[in-house]
């Protein structure tokens, strides 16, 4: 595989959409990633999600699964965020952030564990002057003060999350595909108003109901955040992470969703927890890239930047 110094620079990644050297202001879109995983509680290797993902890039076409032509997207790959200890790497991921969500283009980050969409948070809650929304979609809360005396674990994002001061209250989060609770987290929630639904209830209820629910409820603000873990798919569509968990959203479901929550006003969005040496058949790395390309659709279209006709349902 080349390195991520290498591939960022080749127009061929990202389905030939790479713009390496355009200014910020001209790209669509502004994507990095955050190659760190030392903030789990269990099974590592999500530091190689970032670069296992663009190098699945160079042979998709520029479309979507619904026909849209995303050739006239400019994607602007900023690289990796690397450094000699963990302060230095999420500073510079905080630094990004800002600089992205002031420039007003979407933000799309690779991680790493989810630690690392701690310091997105950061970097976006100093360059808005308004109050933000934030959905996490995720088999896990994340809501622990900390793990293994660890404030900034994976398990602790949502509670940093809620800490921000654009982040007003514990509503400001929508937790969906839930299917998991530490006794701490569970505590937590029930001694809080929290927004919430569990993957059993996406299951039950269907998406279209689940996407009222969480538009109704995300309607006041202005500007969201969209957090994806890996592991919000069950095992059986993305083994390759470090907790899975049983009883997921299936692959349909979450691409319905994306495509629905959308419709929001959202300014940026992560996929992380993808860890390719857990996966022999690479299916997370490529539902990664599916999640990916298919939130630049739907980004474009509400954008109205589209070349050409595409099929819609």
């Amino acid at each position: 595989m080349k390195k991520v110094s290498k591939m960022i620079q080749e127009e061929g990644i990202w389905a030939g959409l790479n713009r390496p050297g355009i200014d910020m202001e001209e790209a669509d879109i502004v994507v990095y990633g955050i190659p760190y995983d030392g903030g789990v509680s269990f099974r590592s290797g999500a530091k190689e999600g970032p670069a296992a993902v663009r190098n699945i890039t160079y042979t998709i076409p520029p479309t979507t699964e619904r026909w849209e032509d995303l050739s006239s997207l400019k994607i602007l790959d900023l690289g990796d965020m690397e450094g000699a200890s963990r302060d230095e790497i999420f500073l510079q991921a905080e630094e990004a952030a800002y600089s992205i969500a002031k420039s007003g283009k979407l933000l799309t980050m690779i991680g790493g564990d989810h630690s690392t969409t701690i310091p997105v948070l950061k970097g976006i809650d100093r360059a808005l002057e308004k109050p933000f929304g934030i959905i996490h979609i995720d088999a896990h809360f994340d809501l622990c003060h900390e793990m293994g005396g660890d404030l900034l674990s994976h398990g602790s994002t949502g509670r940093r999350a809620l800490e921000l001061e654009n982040v007003p209250d514990t509503e400001s989060i929508f937790f969906v595909g839930v299917r998991s609770v530490e006794s701490e987290e569970l505590a937590f929630i029930q001694n809080h108003d929290m927004n919430m639904i569990k993957a059993l209830e996406v299951r039950r209820n269907g998406v279209e109901k689940t996407l009222e629910t969480i538009q109704t409820k995300m309607a006041r603000f202005e500007q969201i955040y969209i957090t994806v873990d890996i592991d919000s798919l069950d095992p059986a569509y993305a083994p390759g992470t470090g907790t899975p968990q049983f009883g997921g959203l299936d692959s349909r479901e979450l691409l319905d969703l994306l495509y629905g929550l959308f419709e929001l006003p959202v300014i940026g969005f992560d996929v992380v927890e993808v860890s390719p040496k857990l996966d022999d058949s690479a299916l997370s790395v490529f539902a990664a890239r599916k999640i990916l390309t298919e939130c630049w659709g739907h980004h474009q279209r509400k954008n109205k930047n589209i070349r050409g006709k595409y099929v819609v349902e």
